[in-house]
Formats: structure tokens, C-alpha cells, sequence
């Protein structure tokens, strides 16, 4: 779906009582770790010795940073360790007005829980369930968890929380539940191909089985190619919607097959979709999930995989039935995957798990892990940002210690040009049932118009077939400055763009009506110190039928590329529309 882009007016001049109130709506949005304007560089290193155990107490001087083999110096440095403190409750808003902060724990980590049926067997996904049910019986009180879904798309299932049985709730709910998946469906295709393979065979038509067998193979590289796509944009939502929180996120990724790699420390990179590489695609979600300190801890759902000797940047795997391969068919799909996983972890700090049958252990061994680590952070020597990536390397003047941290960054600026993966950036991410994306976090009202249009008045919104009674909304945006990247320009100007929309969808999941438009901002010194008070305000209007409905809300800054998304539910409306049924 296209958002319209309609004209919209930004009056700093103005500041009601709900713009006197977000001043603080951008005090608790975290800055990226990568500035481009300072150029500093954070990375985050998880130390432990034999037996997970971790490694305490480090100094400064116990570390030395290297990027691209010359020496950095250290700017800061800081321990974490894992905390039982409360999670950070929002403020309460005024009524009618909403926001996408997360109740951020007050921990310097948070763990995901993602359940991939996209890239598993249904027989797995059972087995996941269940060991993931004896991971939270053992849970430390202190540890806030949140649970996610991938399917066809990427779905939250519940928040970060610290209250066990909230979670076990969550974790055996319908959303949770086993069903068809793209493993299965790819393995039925594969008992039907090969029966159609053995009648060709039969009928003594070589070439006629030559082209079937090119057909099938090509079927199954697309199938893979999307399954390789829908994951890589799951992967960039979840890392949206965790921005906001702050400290080191641990994702604990359960699956049959791990179809994407992502940083480019080799030259066989996993495609994407139709045999084509998407570079741009991989790069924005290597960068966000430098920026939002994610990192990844891969878990094979089958649990003990045969791990022959693999280039670690072999890339995916199409996962389905094994049956008709020979075992070193078999050994070299399972030890690319197993290549694939440890290329994960390596890249992002985290650490692959394929050695054991224990899925719990290995999630509690995450969890513990990604709970106590050092941050580093340095002003890289080379200066150009060049937008080329820079390789990091960590080192301990210690014994027999393993160092978990990802392995580099894109030195990118503001001017690097946008990824073309979609012709509309903040389109996707207002997809229906999608998780906030925090990098923005903002404030909007939403009210219906008093008084409400005559019934001859034109319509607000880009559903031109809408029918029957409406009524129109006010929505207005308080957006914080922070993440809009404005540009210092002569005269002491500040200037920038950003985007907002609205689509509003129905009870079955159906979009009823939309709006949205891109704004030129060019503000002078007193406009742009009243935008960072109060935020840069924005209003919409709509019209929507009186009906239960969710309008997604959403926030675009090209500047930084970065997104704010939230859903609101709304009630059949409040007010008897003047407009009837126009």
C-alpha cells in the first residue's frame, strides 16, 4: 500500500497543552552508538573462562582495541553486570495522547525469546515449546524477558517482563502454538517432485527429466530466496522495535535453519531473493543492529547437528526433508547451516548453540552470557567515513579467556544514500500486527475533529471507495528532534525532512483508509529551540467508519533512517459525525 502524500503544515508558533507536555517525549530516546558527527565507535565484550563462567572485575588497561590492524585508544570503558532492579514505568500521558516508549528495564541487558517457524519443522517447534518451558522455570527472577514469533511475519507475543508466569502464559498461547510452516510445506513439495522425477525416470525421457530436474531446483532456490528475505526483514523489524531499550539486547534465536548472513567478512554472501544479492538490505540491518547493541545466539532447534569442518561464509541452507540425500549431501546441508549459525553469533557478539540436545541449558547459557560485559568505546584514527566496513578486533593480556563482541561497522554518514529495498521506508513498517519500532520515540493525540465536517466536505484520506458514516480524526505528532538528523545551514538555519502517516485497518485485518506526507523542515534558531523543547508537531486527518479498528501511527526520518511506529486501538466513535454518509 502507497501512502498518499498530502501537504502538511508545521506551526511551531502554536503550542497547546499537549505540546507543553512531551517535552520529555525525546529525553529517554538513546542516542546511536555509532555518531557520525563525533565519530566514536562502542562495543560491547562478554569475557568468560571455562565452564561460561564470567570474567570479572577488568580494567581498562586489560583490553586493546584494533581496527583494521592499526591500534585504538579507549575513551571510555564501563562494566555491566546483570541486575534484579524494576522495570522504568512510562510517564502517564494525558488523556487521549499515546506514545511507543517502551517500560524499559532498569538492567543493563534484555533478552528476546525468538520462535522462528518460518525456518523450522513442525517437529521442532513442538520440541522448542517444551524447552522453552523448562528455560523459564529456571529463570532468574532478576532477568526481563520478552517473546517473539516469525512466521510469514514478525509478531510480538509478549513484552519484557520479569513475572514468570506471564510469560509461561504467553509461551502457551495460540500464538506460540505449532502449525504449518514453510519447512513442512518445502518437504511435501519434495515427496511430490520426487514422485514426479521417478515417473519421468520411468518413461526413459532424458531430457524431459533434465528439464524437470532444473525446474525443481530453481523452485527451490526461489522458496529459499524468499524464506532468506522475510527473515532478513523480521530481523530489521525486531531490531526496530528493541531501539528504545536500553543496554545490550540478547536475542535467542530458535530455528531448523538460519538462512541468512549478514556481515561481509566473506565473499559468499547468502541471496536474498531471485538469485540476486540485496547488499543495501544487509547493510541497514548490520547497521541496525549496531546501533541498538543487538546480539544474536543462534539455537539449533534440532539440537545436536554432525558439524563437518565448514567455510564459515557459506551462507543458508534450504531446510526440508533430508530423506534421498546422500550422507555427504546430508553432512555438507547440515554443516552449512551450522556455518551459517556460528557466522551469526560471531558477527554480532553473541554465541551459536548446536552441540547439544539441552535447548533449555543453552537459552539459560545466553542469558547468563549476555548478562555481564564491558563496553569500550574509541574514536577510530581513520577519520573518513567513507561508508566502507572497518573491521574490530579485541584483546585481553589474560590467559585462556574467550572474547564474544561483533567484529565491525559500516562507516557511514548522514549523506550515505538511503537503501532503495522499498520505494516508501515507513510503508512496510506499518504493516498490520507489526511490533512498534522505537527508534523515534514520539508522542501523538488522536481526537475526533469537533466540529466535524459538513456532508458535503471532501473526504481526508487516499480510500476514495470509502462508505457509509464517518467520522473524522485529529491526529497530531510530537516528534523530539534527536533523531532527525537536521543539517546546520548558513543563517543559522536547521534543515531536514521527515515523514508521517496513518493507515487505519479493520477487524479482519483489512485497511479501511490512509494518509501520510513527507515534511521539509527549514527552521531558524527560535523555531528549531521550541522544536527540541516541545518536539516538531505534525497533524493529519482522516476519516474512518464507526467501527472497531487499530490506526498504525508512524514516524520517518531520512536523515537517519529511522523509524517510530505505534498501534492505537480504536473505539467506534465517540461523537455523532455532522457529516452523514458522504
Amino acid at each position: 500500500m502507497r501512502v498518499s502524500c498530502l501537504s502538511l503544515l508545521l506551526l511551531l508558533c502554536c503550542s497547546p497543552a499537549f505540546y507543553a507536555q512531551t517535552e520529555t517525549a525525546g529525553d529517554k530516546t538513546p542516542a546511536p552508538l555509532l555518531k557520525t558527527r563525533t565519530n566514536a565507535v562502542a562495543v560491547d565484550v562478554v569475557v568468560t573462562e571455562r565452564g561460561d563462567k564470567p570474567v570479572l572485575a577488568l580494567h581498562e588497561q586489560d583490553f586493546a582495541v584494533i581496527e583494521d590492524g592499526k591500534a585504538q585508544a579507549i575513551d571510555f570503558f564501563e562494566e555491566h553486570t546483570a541486575s534484579d532492579a524494576p522495570a522504568a514505568v512510562p510517564a502517564a500521558l494525558p488523556a487521549h495522547v499515546y506514545s511507543n516508549q517502551p517500560a524499559a528495564p532498569h538492567t543493563d541487558s534484555v533478552n528476546v525469546l525468538l520462535l522462528d517457524s518460518l525456518n523450522t519443522e513442525e517437529a521442532d517447534q513442538a520440541r522448542v515449546r517444551k524447552q522453552m518451558e523448562s528455560f523459564l522455570q529456571t529463570l532468574n527472577p532478576g532477568a526481563r524477558v520478552a517473546i517473539f514469533r516469525l512466521d510469514t511475519r514478525l509478531r510480538l507475543v509478549q513484552g519484557f517482563t520479569g513475572d514468570r508466569s506471564r510469560l509461561e502464559v504467553a509461551l502457551g498461547g495460540k500464538a506460540t502454538a505449532p502449525g504449518t510452516t514453510s519447512a513442512s510445506r518445502s518437504r511435501d513439495d519434495d515427496v511430490g517432485d520426487k514422485e514426479e522425477l521417478s515417473i519421468l525416470a520411468e518413461k526413459g525421457d532424458p531430457q524431459a527429466l533434465q528439464s524437470a530436474t532444473r525446474s525443481m531446483a530453481a523452485l527451490a532456490s526461489d522458496q529459499a530466496g524468499r524464506r532468506a528475505s522475510l527473515t532478513l526483514a523480521a530481523l530489521e523489524q525486531l531490531v526496530r522495535s528493541l531501539t528504545a531499550i536500553p543496554g545490550r539486547k540478547n536475542v535467542i534465536w530458535c530455528a531448523s535453519s538460519f538462512p541468512v548472513a549478514l556481515f561481509p567478512d566473506g565473499v559468499n554472501r547468502q541471496t536474498l531473493s531471485n538469485g540476486r544479492e540485496i547488499p543495501d538490505a544487509v547493510r541497514e540491518t548490520v547497521n541496525l543492529l549496531t546501533q541498538a547493541k543487538v546480539a544474536l545466539y543462534p539455537i539449533s532447534a534440532q539440537g545436536i547437528f554432525n558439524d563437518p569442518t565448514m567455510n564459515p561464509d557459506s551462507g543458508g541452507l534450504s531446510i526440508g526433508d533430508d530423506s534421498g540425500k546422500t550422507s555427504q549431501q546430508q553432512d555438507a546441508v547440515r554443516g552449512a547451516n551450522v556455518a551459517a549459525m556460528e557466522q551469526l553469533a560471531y558477527d554480532t557478539g553473541g554465541q551459536a548453540s548446536h552441540t547439544t540436545n539441552d535447548l533449555s541449558k543453552a537459552m539459560t547459557r545466553a542469558v547468563q552470557n549476555g548478562a555481564h560485559y564491558y563496553t569500550l568505546v574509541y574514536t577510530p584514527t581513520n577519520e573518513k567515513m567513507d561508508g566502507k566496513f572497518r573491521h574490530i578486533e579485541i584483546k585481553l593480556n589474560q590467559g585462556k579467556v574467550q572474547l564474544d563482541y561483533r567484529r565491525g561497522y559500516y562507516a557511514d554518514t548522514q549523506s550515505t544514500p538511503t537503501p532503495t529495498t522499498a520505494s516508501d521506508p515507513l510503508t512496510p513498517l506499518l504493516a498490520r500486527g507489526l511490533p512498534s519500532s522505537t527508534q523515534i520515540v514520539y508522542r501523538v493525540r488522536v481526537l475526533p475533529a469537533d466540529p466535524q465536517p459538513a456532508p458535503d466536505a471532501a473526504r481526508a484520506g487516499g480510500n476514495t471507495k470509502l462508505k457509509g458514516q464517518l467520522t473524522r480524526y485529529g491526529v497530531d505528532f510530537s516528534i523530539p528532534t534527536v533523531r532527525l538528523n537536521l543539517e546546520d545551514a548558513a543563517n543559522n538555519m536547521h534543515n531536514g525532512k521527515v515523514e508521517v502517516a496513518l493507515v487505519a485497518y479493520g477487524r479482519d485485518g483489512a485497511a479501511l483508509n490512509w494518509t501520510g506526507g513527507a515534511m521539509t523542515l527549514s527552521l531558524n534558531e527560535t523555531s528549531y529551540a521550541a522544536a527540541q523543547k516541545f518536539g516538531v508537531p505534525a497533524h493529519l486527518e482522516i476519516d474512518l467508519p464507526e467501527t472497531d479498528m487499530v490506526l498504525a501511527t508512524g514516524v520517518y526520518a531520512p536523515g537517519s533512517r529511522s523509524a517510530g511506529t505505534l498501534e492505537i486501538p480504536l473505539p467506534a466513535a465517540a461523537v455523532t459525525p455532522t457529516g452523514a454518509s458522504r
